[in-house]
């Protein structure tokens, strides 16, 4: 399904929805359920922290759907994830008292000690090269790469151009690249 398309179903199934069509909604969250938990993933701690706000930023757009510009459902809900794990992670580290940045470093390595040792070290090494990265590099090759969207998805979603897109995704491969050379010297 191609972009114009997928906007048009989109619209439909919002249209739908808010006229109290329930299965219309559960369609939608259905359709960008994991791209969501990417887009919560890239500016959180953990994929616990993710599913918590994606519960909270699903019910929030139900709540707000007549906002919702029909057309463009995909970019505004990104927008309230975004801003709602945003929200959850300073509210978090104000509840432990410790430094946003600091935080994410150390409860990913705490998270990991249950795993096994070589697996442990892959995934700290990744998401310290992630950590690197900008957030809207992070979201990027995020949705790109593991969700598989295109550049004109990610640019609707993300509020960017496609050019944007493309050179967003490139400066976070390069970066990755480079954090992780430098990691297995």
């Amino acid at each position: 399904m191609g972009r114009s398309e997928r906007e048009l179903d989109d619209a439909a199934l919002v249209l739908q929805a808010r006229g109290g069509d329930a299965r219309a909604f559960e369609a939608l969250v259905r359709r960008y359920y994991r791209a969501a938990f990417a887009v919560a993933l890239a500016r959180l701690d953990g994929p616990m922290d993710a599913e918590d706000v994606l519960q909270d930023a699903f019910v929030r757009a139900l709540e707000r759907l007549d906002e919702c510009d029909p057309k463009r459902f995909v970019g505004w809900l990104f927008t309230i994830v975004r801003n709602r794990a945003h929200n959850a992670r300073i509210y978090e580290h104000r509840r432990q008292g410790v430094d946003p940045d600091e935080a994410r470093l150390s409860a990913s390595a705490e998270a990991e000690g249950a795993r096994r040792v070589e697996r442990r070290e892959l995934r700290e090494t990744l998401e310290a090269a992630m950590g690197t990265l900008s957030e809207i590099q992070r979201e990027v090759l995020l949705l790109h790469d593991l969700e598989g969207m295109k550049h004109a998805e990610i640019a609707a979603a993300v509020g960017v151009t496609v050019g944007m897109s493309r050179y967003h995704l490139m400066q976070a491969r390069r970066r990755m690249r480079a954090e992780l050379d430098a990691e297995a010297l």
